[in-house]
């Protein structure tokens, strides 16, 4: 068996519902695992307990766009602008986020880090890092990069389902999630909304 294609292997094999459950199992608890020690845990140790993961997510999403208005920040997140705006004025007690006048129109609120949230951010990165080197240091990089893909391409599958029922309303969040490049135009050659927003 050695040396040989897993895919020539299992060439007539097909996946069972219990196969699927137990992949989808698989991924659901890998999620859990990372989102309690590469972000809660984290979190907690860098922002020493003044943030959340959601709070998180804003600060990044908003240093991923130099700037963002607080309705583009609801719609993203998949939250009401009143909730949205709670948010925003919590982090801003904070001194995570400034706000700022729009340009062309005044009663639009633009977001922007400070010089405390992009060091917070900054801080919170290089501790990732470091975890994430050591978590991953027994791992085969060609299994990762395999593995990568078929979530992603299973990702996409999903997706399409919902871009036909919600056309120009999905976003999947890829830089809250450490992805630089947006999944659906990779895979599917499509822009999500927060892309479109952005434009």
């Amino acid at each position: 068996m050695q040396g040989k294609n897993p895919r020539d292997i299992a060439a007539g094999e097909k996946n069972t519902p219990e196969l699927v459950n137990d992949f989808l199992g698989a991924a659901h608890v890998f999620a859990a695992a990372a989102n309690a020690v590469l972000e809660e845990d984290l979190l907690r140790d860098e922002s020493y307990g003044q943030l959340s993961i959601s709070q998180l997510k804003l600060l990044r999403l908003v240093g991923l766009n130099g700037s963002l208005t607080v309705g583009d920040a609801a719609a993203f997140l998949k939250v009401s602008k009143a909730a949205a705006s709670k948010a925003v004025d919590k982090l801003v007690r904070k001194t995570y986020l400034e706000r700022s006048p729009g340009k062309s129109d005044r009663r639009e609120i633009w977001l922007s880090l400070t010089g405390a949230s992009r060091k917070l951010l900054s801080g919170y990165e290089t501790a990732r890092e470091r975890k994430l080197k050591e978590i991953f240091s027994m791992s085969v990089p060609a299994e990762l990069r395999q593995v990568s893909a078929l979530l992603d391409c299973l990702t996409a599958r999903i997706a399409i389902e919902n871009f036909s029922a919600q056309p120009g309303k999905l976003c999947l969040q890829c830089g809250t999630y450490f992805r630089e490049s947006c999944l659906l135009r990779t895979q599917l050659g499509r822009e999500c909304f927060h892309l479109r927003s952005k434009k």
